[in-house]
Protein backbone atom coordinates (compact mmCIF):
# COMPACT_ATOMS: atom_id res chain seq x y z
CA UNK A 1 0.00 0.00 0.00
CA UNK A 2 2.72 2.53 0.81
CA UNK A 3 4.58 1.64 -2.20
CA UNK A 4 0.89 2.39 -4.35
CA UNK A 5 1.01 5.72 -2.57
CA UNK A 6 4.19 6.83 -2.66
CA UNK A 7 3.86 5.63 -6.92
CA UNK A 8 1.02 7.93 -6.84
CA UNK A 9 2.49 10.55 -5.80
CA UNK A 10 5.16 10.56 -7.94
CA UNK A 11 2.69 10.25 -11.26
CA UNK A 12 1.15 13.23 -9.35
CA UNK A 13 4.23 15.34 -8.65
CA UNK A 14 5.16 14.27 -12.54
CA UNK A 15 1.90 15.89 -14.22
CA UNK A 16 2.27 18.83 -12.16
CA UNK A 17 5.81 19.45 -13.30
CA UNK A 18 4.83 18.48 -17.14
CA UNK A 19 1.87 21.01 -16.87
CA UNK A 20 4.83 23.61 -15.78
CA UNK A 21 6.72 23.28 -18.41
CA UNK A 22 4.28 23.16 -20.96
CA UNK A 23 3.08 26.73 -19.46
CA UNK A 24 6.66 28.04 -19.88
CA UNK A 25 7.00 26.86 -23.63
CA UNK A 26 5.92 28.61 -26.63
CA UNK A 27 4.99 25.00 -27.76
CA UNK A 28 2.24 25.38 -30.76
CA UNK A 29 2.81 28.66 -30.94
CA UNK A 30 2.35 30.17 -34.82
CA UNK A 31 4.97 32.61 -35.68
CA UNK A 32 4.35 35.07 -38.25
CA UNK A 33 6.66 36.41 -40.67
CA UNK A 34 6.20 39.73 -43.17
CA UNK A 35 8.31 39.23 -46.26
CA UNK A 36 8.67 42.21 -47.96
CA UNK A 37 10.51 42.93 -51.42
CA UNK A 38 12.16 46.18 -53.32
CA UNK A 39 10.05 44.98 -56.11
CA UNK A 40 8.44 41.92 -57.37
CA UNK A 41 8.42 38.49 -56.03
CA UNK A 42 11.77 37.16 -55.40
CA UNK A 43 13.29 34.22 -57.79
CA UNK A 44 12.04 30.57 -57.14
CA UNK A 45 15.86 30.19 -55.97
CA UNK A 46 15.46 32.55 -53.46
CA UNK A 47 11.99 31.86 -51.80
CA UNK A 48 13.18 27.93 -52.18
CA UNK A 49 16.48 28.21 -50.02
CA UNK A 50 14.99 30.62 -47.44
CA UNK A 51 11.91 28.17 -46.91
CA UNK A 52 14.61 25.39 -47.04
CA UNK A 53 17.06 27.07 -43.99
CA UNK A 54 13.28 27.45 -42.22
CA UNK A 55 12.20 23.64 -42.35
CA UNK A 56 15.90 22.76 -41.48
CA UNK A 57 15.19 24.96 -38.34
CA UNK A 58 12.02 23.04 -37.83
CA UNK A 59 9.57 25.81 -39.17
CA UNK A 60 7.10 24.81 -41.52
CA UNK A 61 4.38 27.02 -43.49
CA UNK A 62 0.86 26.53 -42.00
CA UNK A 63 1.65 24.71 -39.03
CA UNK A 64 4.03 26.81 -36.77
CA UNK A 65 4.83 29.82 -39.45
CA UNK A 66 3.12 31.91 -41.64
CA UNK A 67 4.59 34.13 -43.90
CA UNK A 68 3.02 37.78 -45.07
CA UNK A 69 4.52 38.06 -48.66
CA UNK A 70 4.20 41.93 -49.90
CA UNK A 71 5.28 43.17 -53.18
CA UNK A 72 5.55 46.26 -54.58
CA UNK A 73 5.62 45.86 -58.17
CA UNK A 74 8.62 48.40 -58.07
CA UNK A 75 6.96 51.87 -56.69
CA UNK A 76 8.86 52.47 -53.81
CA UNK A 77 5.52 54.65 -52.24
CA UNK A 78 3.88 51.08 -52.49
CA UNK A 79 6.88 49.77 -50.33
CA UNK A 80 5.99 51.99 -47.37
CA UNK A 81 2.78 51.44 -47.60
CA UNK A 82 2.89 47.79 -47.87
CA UNK A 83 5.67 47.71 -44.85
CA UNK A 84 3.20 49.56 -42.95
CA UNK A 85 0.75 46.90 -43.24
CA UNK A 86 3.37 44.39 -42.09
CA UNK A 87 3.53 46.61 -39.31
CA UNK A 88 -0.30 46.44 -38.50
CA UNK A 89 -0.33 43.06 -39.09
CA UNK A 90 1.72 42.49 -35.71
CA UNK A 91 4.32 40.10 -37.50
CA UNK A 92 7.19 39.07 -35.19
CA UNK A 93 9.82 39.76 -37.81
CA UNK A 94 10.32 41.72 -40.59
CA UNK A 95 12.88 39.70 -43.86
CA UNK A 96 13.28 42.91 -46.43
CA UNK A 97 15.12 41.93 -49.48
CA UNK A 98 17.33 45.22 -50.96
CA UNK A 99 17.87 48.86 -49.61
CA UNK A 100 14.48 50.10 -50.12
CA UNK A 101 12.44 47.38 -48.90
CA UNK A 102 14.90 47.74 -45.86
CA UNK A 103 14.35 51.82 -45.14
CA UNK A 104 10.51 51.02 -45.99
CA UNK A 105 10.86 48.66 -42.94
CA UNK A 106 12.66 50.79 -41.02
CA UNK A 107 10.55 53.74 -41.45
CA UNK A 108 7.40 51.73 -40.87
CA UNK A 109 8.80 50.20 -37.24
CA UNK A 110 11.33 50.83 -34.46
CA UNK A 111 10.60 47.66 -32.90
CA UNK A 112 9.63 44.84 -34.91
CA UNK A 113 12.65 43.21 -35.59
CA UNK A 114 13.76 43.29 -39.43
CA UNK A 115 16.12 40.65 -41.20
CA UNK A 116 17.80 41.74 -44.26
CA UNK A 117 19.81 40.94 -47.39
CA UNK A 118 21.59 44.11 -49.30
CA UNK A 119 23.39 44.26 -52.22
CA UNK A 120 24.96 47.08 -50.97
CA UNK A 121 27.19 48.49 -47.52
CA UNK A 122 24.56 48.48 -44.75
CA UNK A 123 26.95 50.69 -43.01
CA UNK A 124 27.73 53.11 -45.44
CA UNK A 125 23.79 53.08 -46.72
CA UNK A 126 23.00 53.88 -42.52
CA UNK A 127 20.88 50.75 -42.58
CA UNK A 128 22.83 49.81 -39.58
CA UNK A 129 25.10 51.48 -37.32
CA UNK A 130 28.35 48.51 -37.71
CA UNK A 131 28.70 45.43 -38.86
CA UNK A 132 29.44 43.79 -35.66
CA UNK A 133 27.27 46.17 -33.47
CA UNK A 134 24.04 46.71 -35.98
CA UNK A 135 22.16 49.08 -33.13
CA UNK A 136 18.48 49.33 -33.89
CA UNK A 137 16.13 46.65 -34.68
CA UNK A 138 17.66 45.34 -37.85
CA UNK A 139 20.52 42.69 -38.98
CA UNK A 140 20.94 40.38 -41.58
CA UNK A 141 23.51 39.58 -44.36
CA UNK A 142 25.54 42.12 -47.19
CA UNK A 143 26.30 40.42 -50.15
CA UNK A 144 28.31 43.42 -50.86
CA UNK A 145 28.02 43.08 -54.89
CA UNK A 146 29.01 46.81 -55.18
CA UNK A 147 32.40 46.04 -53.82
CA UNK A 148 32.49 43.35 -56.75
CA UNK A 149 32.79 45.58 -59.79
CA UNK A 150 36.71 45.52 -59.71
CA UNK A 151 36.47 41.78 -59.53
CA UNK A 152 33.35 41.46 -62.23
CA UNK A 153 35.73 43.69 -64.90
CA UNK A 154 39.21 41.49 -64.08
CA UNK A 155 37.67 38.62 -64.79
CA UNK A 156 35.73 40.11 -68.05
CA UNK A 157 39.25 41.76 -69.17
CA UNK A 158 40.52 38.01 -68.83
CA UNK A 159 37.31 36.65 -70.95
CA UNK A 160 38.13 39.16 -73.96
CA UNK A 161 41.33 40.37 -73.43
CA UNK A 162 41.28 43.11 -76.45
CA UNK A 163 38.45 44.17 -74.53
CA UNK A 164 38.06 48.35 -74.55
CA UNK A 165 34.57 49.59 -74.09
CA UNK A 166 32.55 48.22 -71.33
CA UNK A 167 28.46 49.02 -71.29
CA UNK A 168 26.83 49.26 -67.69
CA UNK A 169 23.73 47.97 -67.23
CA UNK A 170 22.11 49.59 -63.46
CA UNK A 171 18.78 51.12 -62.41
CA UNK A 172 18.81 54.89 -61.85
CA UNK A 173 18.31 54.67 -57.74
CA UNK A 174 15.08 56.67 -55.67
CA UNK A 175 14.71 57.92 -53.05
CA UNK A 176 14.51 54.77 -50.57
CA UNK A 177 17.44 53.78 -52.45
CA UNK A 178 19.99 56.15 -52.63
CA UNK A 179 23.14 55.68 -52.25
CA UNK A 180 26.88 56.45 -54.33
CA UNK A 181 26.35 55.61 -57.81
CA UNK A 182 26.80 52.68 -59.27
CA UNK A 183 29.77 53.55 -61.69
CA UNK A 184 31.94 55.31 -58.78
CA UNK A 185 32.51 51.60 -57.47
CA UNK A 186 33.49 50.42 -60.83
CA UNK A 187 35.95 53.30 -62.54
CA UNK A 188 38.59 52.53 -60.58
CA UNK A 189 39.33 49.74 -61.85
CA UNK A 190 37.98 50.69 -65.14
CA UNK A 191 40.96 53.03 -65.11
CA UNK A 192 43.68 50.77 -64.05
CA UNK A 193 42.50 47.98 -66.81
CA UNK A 194 42.20 50.92 -68.98
CA UNK A 195 38.75 50.49 -70.03
CA UNK A 196 36.01 52.84 -70.86
CA UNK A 197 32.53 52.33 -69.45
CA UNK A 198 29.05 53.59 -70.72
CA UNK A 199 26.48 54.22 -68.80
CA UNK A 200 23.46 52.46 -69.73
CA UNK A 201 21.02 53.32 -66.64
CA UNK A 202 17.26 52.55 -66.83
CA UNK A 203 14.65 53.74 -64.64
CA UNK A 204 11.93 51.31 -62.66
CA UNK A 205 9.31 50.37 -62.67
CA UNK A 206 9.85 49.21 -65.91
CA UNK A 207 13.26 49.60 -67.03
CA UNK A 208 13.39 50.21 -71.37
CA UNK A 209 15.96 47.35 -71.72
CA UNK A 210 15.46 47.36 -75.80
CA UNK A 211 16.81 51.36 -75.56
CA UNK A 212 19.45 50.40 -73.40
CA UNK A 213 21.37 47.87 -75.74
CA UNK A 214 20.35 50.20 -78.60
CA UNK A 215 22.86 52.47 -76.78
CA UNK A 216 25.32 50.16 -76.19
CA UNK A 217 25.44 48.83 -79.93
CA UNK A 218 25.72 52.35 -80.94
CA UNK A 219 28.37 52.86 -78.34
CA UNK A 220 30.23 50.01 -79.45
CA UNK A 221 30.78 47.99 -76.19
CA UNK A 222 32.65 45.16 -76.19
CA UNK A 223 31.15 43.56 -73.59
CA UNK A 224 28.59 44.07 -71.20
CA UNK A 225 28.28 44.26 -66.98
CA UNK A 226 24.80 44.21 -65.37
CA UNK A 227 24.50 45.52 -61.79
CA UNK A 228 22.38 43.06 -60.30
CA UNK A 229 19.01 44.78 -58.95
CA UNK A 230 15.66 43.80 -57.96
CA UNK A 231 14.24 45.59 -60.67
CA UNK A 232 16.75 44.11 -63.25
CA UNK A 233 15.84 40.62 -62.05
CA UNK A 234 12.77 40.49 -62.61
CA UNK A 235 13.72 40.83 -66.28
CA UNK A 236 16.29 37.95 -66.54
CA UNK A 237 14.95 35.70 -68.99
CA UNK A 238 14.84 39.60 -71.21
CA UNK A 239 18.07 40.23 -70.47
CA UNK A 240 19.32 36.95 -71.73
CA UNK A 241 17.77 36.94 -74.84
CA UNK A 242 19.13 40.64 -75.67
CA UNK A 243 22.81 39.57 -74.30
CA UNK A 244 22.37 36.77 -76.69
CA UNK A 245 20.47 38.21 -79.72
CA UNK A 246 23.51 41.31 -79.20
CA UNK A 247 26.51 38.92 -79.30
CA UNK A 248 27.53 40.16 -76.38
CA UNK A 249 29.89 38.96 -73.98
CA UNK A 250 28.69 39.58 -70.04
CA UNK A 251 29.18 39.40 -66.23
CA UNK A 252 26.92 40.33 -63.75
CA UNK A 253 26.85 39.55 -59.68
CA UNK A 254 23.98 38.04 -59.85
CA UNK A 255 23.94 33.72 -60.78
CA UNK A 256 20.10 33.90 -62.00
CA UNK A 257 21.20 36.28 -65.09
CA UNK A 258 23.46 33.24 -65.99
CA UNK A 259 20.98 30.40 -65.67
CA UNK A 260 18.53 32.50 -67.92
CA UNK A 261 20.95 33.21 -70.82
CA UNK A 262 23.97 35.79 -69.57
CA UNK A 263 27.76 34.62 -69.87
CA UNK A 264 29.27 34.97 -66.43
CA UNK A 265 28.50 35.77 -62.90
CA UNK A 266 30.77 36.17 -59.62
CA UNK A 267 29.13 36.57 -56.98
CA UNK A 268 28.53 35.73 -53.36
CA UNK A 269 26.09 32.17 -53.22
CA UNK A 270 23.04 33.82 -53.35
CA UNK A 271 20.98 30.49 -52.53
CA UNK A 272 23.58 29.97 -49.26
CA UNK A 273 22.61 34.15 -48.67
CA UNK A 274 18.57 33.66 -48.58
CA UNK A 275 19.06 30.38 -46.58
CA UNK A 276 21.15 31.74 -43.50
CA UNK A 277 18.54 33.80 -43.55
CA UNK A 278 16.34 31.61 -42.15
CA UNK A 279 18.68 30.97 -39.37
CA UNK A 280 18.48 34.64 -38.52
CA UNK A 281 14.75 34.94 -38.54
CA UNK A 282 15.16 31.81 -35.98
CA UNK A 283 17.32 33.49 -33.26
CA UNK A 284 14.90 36.86 -33.33
CA UNK A 285 12.13 34.63 -33.36
CA UNK A 286 13.85 33.02 -30.02
CA UNK A 287 14.67 36.30 -28.81
CA UNK A 288 17.41 37.42 -29.39
CA UNK A 289 18.05 41.27 -30.06
CA UNK A 290 18.83 42.17 -33.74
CA UNK A 291 21.01 44.90 -32.19
CA UNK A 292 22.97 41.67 -30.81
CA UNK A 293 23.17 39.94 -34.00
CA UNK A 294 26.07 40.82 -36.38
CA UNK A 295 26.05 41.56 -39.64
CA UNK A 296 27.02 38.70 -41.77
CA UNK A 297 29.47 39.54 -44.98
CA UNK A 298 29.86 36.46 -47.40
CA UNK A 299 31.96 33.45 -47.15
CA UNK A 300 31.30 31.54 -50.25
CA UNK A 301 31.78 32.81 -53.76
CA UNK A 302 31.00 31.38 -56.96
CA UNK A 303 32.34 31.85 -60.34
CA UNK A 304 29.60 30.48 -63.05
CA UNK A 305 29.81 30.35 -66.67
CA UNK A 306 27.03 29.07 -69.51
CA UNK A 307 29.02 27.74 -72.38
CA UNK A 308 25.45 27.50 -74.29
CA UNK A 309 25.59 31.27 -74.52
CA UNK A 310 29.39 30.84 -75.53
CA UNK A 311 28.11 28.87 -78.46
CA UNK A 312 25.14 30.93 -79.36
CA UNK A 313 27.18 34.23 -79.45
CA UNK A 314 30.38 32.63 -81.03
CA UNK A 315 32.34 33.49 -77.91
CA UNK A 316 35.26 31.19 -77.13
CA UNK A 317 35.77 31.45 -72.70
CA UNK A 318 39.51 31.19 -72.77
CA UNK A 319 40.63 27.96 -70.92
CA UNK A 320 42.30 28.89 -68.12
CA UNK A 321 38.97 31.15 -67.16
CA UNK A 322 37.09 28.03 -67.52
CA UNK A 323 38.98 25.96 -65.24
CA UNK A 324 38.24 28.37 -62.69
CA UNK A 325 34.43 28.23 -62.44
CA UNK A 326 32.74 26.76 -59.51
CA UNK A 327 30.17 25.78 -62.01
CA UNK A 328 29.31 25.36 -65.91
CA UNK A 329 26.18 25.74 -67.51
CA UNK A 330 26.48 23.18 -70.53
Amino acid sequence: MKQAGVSSILVVVALLAAGVIAEAQPAGKAFRIGYLTSFGPPNDYQINAFRQGLRELGYIEGKNIAIEYRFPDGNTKRSAELATELVQLKVDVIVALELSAIRAAKQATQTIPIVFITNQDPVETHVVDGLARPGGNATGLTRMSRELGGKLLELLKEAVPSLKRVGVLWVRPTELATGAPTLQYIEPAASALKIQLQSLVVDRPTPDLQGAFRDAVKGHVNALMIVGNAVLTSHLKKIGELTIKNRLPSITDTVGYVESGTLMSYSSDSSESHKRLAAYVDKVLKGTKPMDIPVERPMRFEFVVNLKTAKQIGFTVPPNLLVRATRVIR
